[in-house]
């Protein structure tokens, strides 16, 4: 029987082949079709991304950043201090171990590790990673909160830490560069660049104590930079980064390093007897609203210590009157330069010094001025 779609008489293969044929031609036509519609734009097979221009040399600034982050980063570590708290949940409470962020430097080959105080202030355990990413337990040797300074101690070996190299603070210069490196929000080893953007700025640290001759800086500082260094364009320590001002807690262009003057004497100093050896008079005073009270234009000396420096350069206490009243003692209005109103202003006063220095103490006794030379001690 012969298939109802072929003419009569032809034979089937003959008609197959003759269908395949137009088949064949019909994929021909199309393949034409899609290499004219290819050859005036449409989609591409294969991108052709565009060829790159060389940019030439990196600047000598560029190259020198880079130098210096190279270099300088070794230096930098992670501190991350843990705290416990309980935490309460209805009628029930658990222990939690909450772990924060913070950054440091290595001092010395000997494994110190100096940070912000702030930064491990309420921690029960610290740990420090190095820049090659091996963590060790770090232990706390001492702290001077007044300063927001604290150094810690890790046991590494001495080819694993590379120490800071250390500037000075004492003759830097508005608008010079700088270059911040540290852990903001946790993303370790970023470096950030700026100027010195003002000197001789005023923040109050942890015990509420005015830290003074802090840098002011535009690099970017952000949570987690606490504690890492301000470097300058030598490499060279010049302060910590401490704080920012912000009200939406983020870098606004205004940042603040402790300088590295008074970091490096304090450092030593806890290296040395794990605290820090203040500089005084020997004296005991009245508190602030004593003062007040009576309306006296300085520090009211309460009590000499015998053997003291004071004793000896003849300072007054305040003593017991015959008629059962009081003899008010020698009233503290300078130290140098420096009027002291109160406390606080005695104690930074007395903090620019050190341990065998020679002050000018002006005093009011009986309602006259004088002035005396105190040879500051060892407060214990």
């Amino acid at each position: 029987m012969h298939d109802q779609f072929l003419p009569p008489g032809q034979p089937r293969r003959s008609r197959l082949s003759a269908m395949i044929f137009v088949l064949c031609m019909a994929v021909v036509a199309a393949s034409a079709l899609r290499y004219q519609i290819l050859a005036k734009g449409g989609d591409t097979e294969t991108p052709v991304a565009r060829p790159v221009t060389p940019r030439g040399a990196l600047s000598a600034s560029e190259l020198s950043t880079i130098d210096l982050f190279e270099q300088c980063s070794k230096s930098v570590v992670y501190v991350s201090p843990m705290i416990e708290r309980i935490r309460r949940t209805g009628f029930f409470a658990d222990r939690v171990t909450e772990t924060g962020t913070g950054s440091g430097f290595v001092w010395d080959r000997e494994g110190h590790i100096v940070t912000n105080f702030h930064v491990i202030q309420d921690a029960t355990a610290c740990r420090v990673t190095l820049h090659d990413g091996s963590t060790y337990e770090a232990s706390l040797e001492g702290a001077w909160p007044d300063k927001d300074v604290a150094v810690l101690k890790i046991d590494a070996s001495k080819d694993k830490l590379t120490p800071i190299m250390v500037g000075t603070s004492n003759d830097l210069q508005v608008g010079q560069s700088v270059y911040a490196i540290g852990n903001p929000f946790g993303l370790d080893y970023t470096l950030t660049t700026g100027v010195v953007s003002a000197l001789n700025r005023e923040i109050a640290s942890v015990t509420h104590r005015k830290i003074q001759g802090v840098i002011q800086t535009d690099a970017a500082i952000n949570p987690g930079n606490s504690g890492g260094p301000l470097l300058d364009s030598a490499g060279r320590l010049i302060g910590i980064n401490t704080s920012i001002y912000a009200p939406a807690g983020v870098s606004a262009g205004i940042g603040f390093a402790v300088p590295v003057d008074a970091v490096n004497d304090a450092v030593a100093q806890i290296i040395a007897y794990g605290k820090i050896v203040r500089p005084g008079l020997g004296i005991n005073i009245a508190s602030d609203a004593v003062s007040r009270r009576l309306r006296l234009p300085g520090v009211l000396i309460i009590n000499v210590a015998e053997g003291s420096s004071a004793e000896a350069a003849g300072l007054k206490p305040t003593s017991p009157a015959r008629d059962g009243g009081i003899i008010l003692g020698d009233i503290i209005v300078k130290i140098d330069d420096t009027a002291t109103p109160n406390e606080a202003a005695l104690l930074d006063a007395l903090a620019n010094h050190n341990v065998g220095d020679t002050v000018d103490v002006q005093v009011q006794r009986d309602d006259k001025m004088r002035t005396v030379k105190v040879t500051l001690q060892a407060l214990e």
